[in-house]
């Protein structure tokens, strides 16, 4: 499966220290994940490999309580690619089978 998107970037709000910065797949995207890939890792996440501009990385999408994946977004990637905090990104997404 493979997919591209925009979505808005956000920091993870559960700790008020964290670095963590997601992006999160549009529901029809995210049921689609869910509905095509059976195998789950840690924390329900499913394997993908990601590109934003030139930055092409490994990483998981984790599902959340509203029934959409996000995608966590590298500090490296986020500074190569100019990405700020709450900045618009184009993502290309492709699900790795198990």
């Amino acid at each position: 499966m493979i997919v591209e998107f925009e979505g808005e970037v956000f920091r993870w709000e559960a700790r008020l220290d964290s670095a963590w910065y997601f992006v999160a797949l549009p529901l029809e995207l995210s049921e689609a994940v869910s509905e095509t890939q059976t195998y789950r890792r840690g924390f329900g996440g499913v394997r993908v490999e990601a590109t934003i501009g030139t930055s092409t990385w490994r990483t998981s999408v984790f599902p959340q309580s509203d029934g959409r994946y996000v995608l966590p977004l590298k500090r490296a990637v986020r500074d190569r690619e100019g990405i700020p905090p709450d900045g618009i990104v184009r993502v290309h997404l492709s699900v790795i089978d198990a």
